[in-house]
């Protein structure tokens, strides 16, 4: 008899600016050895903050396109093509699992720069099957909580849940320098955020809105924040949140990224 896999870790990466998908830097050594350390995974199922959507969808695409969705960037940018297969299979099983929300198959989206400006660095070889699974941005954070809950069976199959978006994300108040530092709230709110995940207290996450003066500026929009709870939401009693990453880019961008996994020793 086979001994069964090993239940699969959960990722949350904080992207940044696209251009980091042609960039060796801190932040993408960091997502290249996450990809390395891995056990392979069967399929990945990427939520990003690039796909909000009214209802929830998934990707059905046998072969998903590579979305430039973006503009004003260096133009070998746009010649990026990450060619991963999709999966109708796991499209399928994806709309079964989270029932009874009705979650509708796609065919007019495919890999947005969430998705694939980490995954030419965590998997460059684009061989690992991807579906997508939009944001809903009509359900409160408690929902995508809810639905990382349902997704927690997939990884016990070897399929990684990766969430992609940012802890602080605040275009408005960029610093033109990579170089610039962040400012004290948002500082401060990643420190309450990372304080809570070590702790373990979800609901605090959830009503991140009461995470100090900084949460407003932090996340104006849900977005880029909401695809961390889909991740934490599959933590299992026993497991450790490691925050591989963090940083600030532009000031403003934070990079802390979060891998849920089983206690080691």
């Amino acid at each position: 008899m086979t001994s069964p896999s090993p239940r699969l870790p959960a990722a949350f990466i904080a992207h940044g600016s696209p251009t980091n998908a042609l960039e060796a830097n801190a932040y993408t050594d960091g997502w290249r050895a996450l990809g390395s350390s891995l056990p392979r995974p069967r399929a990945i199922v990427a939520i990003s903050a690039h796909w909000y959507t009214r209802g929830t969808f998934v990707t059905a695409n046998a072969t998903p396109p590579t979305i430039h969705d973006f503009g004003g960037f260096p133009q070998p940018l746009y010649e990026v093509r990450y060619n991963a297969p999709g999966s109708p299979e796991l499209a399928d099983r994806l709309a079964a699992q989270l029932g009874p929300v009705g979650v509708q198959q796609s065919l007019d989206w495919g890999l947005d720069h969430g998705t694939w400006s980490v995954l030419v660095h965590a998997y460059p070889k684009a061989d690992i099957p991807v579906v997508q699974l939009s944001i809903d941005g009509t359900q409160p954070p408690a929902f995508h909580y809810g639905l990382g809950r349902k997704l927690a069976a997939l990884r016990d199959d070897g399929i990684l849940i990766l969430g992609s978006g940012g802890i602080v994300h605040n275009l408005a108040r960029v610093v033109w320098d990579h170089a610039a530092q962040a400012p004290a709230w948002a500082r401060d709110f990643d420190e309450r955020v990372r304080s809570c995940i070590a702790a373990g207290d979800h609901e605090a996450l959830i009503a991140y809105e009461g995470l100090g003066d900084g949460a407003r500026l932090a996340v104006p929009t849900p977005e880029h924040y909401l695809p961390l709870l889909y991740v934490l939401g599959t933590q299992q009693p026993g497991e450790e949140a490691a925050i591989p990453v963090t940083g600030f880019d532009l000031g403003t961008i934070g990079m802390t990224c979060v891998v849920v996994a089983a206690r080691q020793g």
